[in-house]
């Protein structure tokens, strides 16, 4: 259904191509960047205990060559947004998740990125008090509902360094706003949303075509 990419450049091409990406299985059939990167591009354990996985470390300069947008957008798991499509995108989420209200949790936690411009997710959750016992999960919860909200994106990963000053491990996600990474103008769009998520149905019904109705509405809501 898509071509199989090799590197970092030729998945930043699709994206911009079809729009969405979830990185890893999204509940559709070969649509997702884990399916469809060839075959020495994916995860890999070595018999030292090491591990390989190209894909992963990709995500951080595509996010940061600026045309895609990362985050946990699609049913509360990670992929891409084009630029194209992030306003339309925005404008048909933040409808359906209303803006925090005064006092919560969820404007407690943007108000701390506005201030701070951007955190990596442990640095956001001390900030905002969740560090006693079995927080870590509770807040996480709240940062993904403000990335579902299109409130809260990914801006890069960051990397401990071992003593020889080498990256290792997962990384961090390194959070902040849309409005401060692309600009307030990103998030504006001349549509309706209802015209919004009609746009982006269609698109998603070309570009997935052995998806059922169900299966795409399931990851847009």
């Amino acid at each position: 259904m898509f071509p199989e990419v090799h590197n970092s450049a030729q998945l930043t091409e699709l994206i911009s191509s079809i729009g969405f990406l979830p990185l890893l299985d999204s509940g559709i059939r070969g649509f997702s960047a884990e399916e469809i990167v060839a075959d020495d591009c994916r995860y890999v354990v070595f018999s030292d205990g090491g591990w390989d996985w190209p894909l992963w470390k990709w995500k951080g300069s595509i996010i940061t060559e600026g045309h895609h947008v990362y985050g946990k957008f699609f049913a509360g798991k990670a992929g891409f947004i084009s630029r194209e499509w992030w306003p339309d995108f925005c404008n048909y989420r933040r409808s359906k998740y209303p803006a925090p209200q005064e006092g919560s949790i969820d404007e407690a936690i943007l108000f701390t990125l506005e201030q701070e411009g951007s955190l990596i997710t442990r640095e956001l959750r001390s900030q905002c008090g969740f560090t006693g016992p079995k927080m870590r999960s509770k807040f996480d919860g709240y940062v993904t509902r403000l990335q579902m909200a299109t409130r809260i994106v990914t801006e890069d990963f960051v990397y401990p360094l071992d003593r020889h000053g080498r990256e290792y491990g997962w990384g961090w996600s390194l959070l902040t706003t849309p409005e401060r990474l692309y600009g307030r103008a990103a998030t504006q769009c001349p549509r309706t949303p209802e015209e919004s998520f009609q746009r982006i149905f269609a698109h998603m019904q070309t570009i997935c075509p052995q998806a059922s109705d169900k299966q795409l509405l399931k990851m847009l809501k």
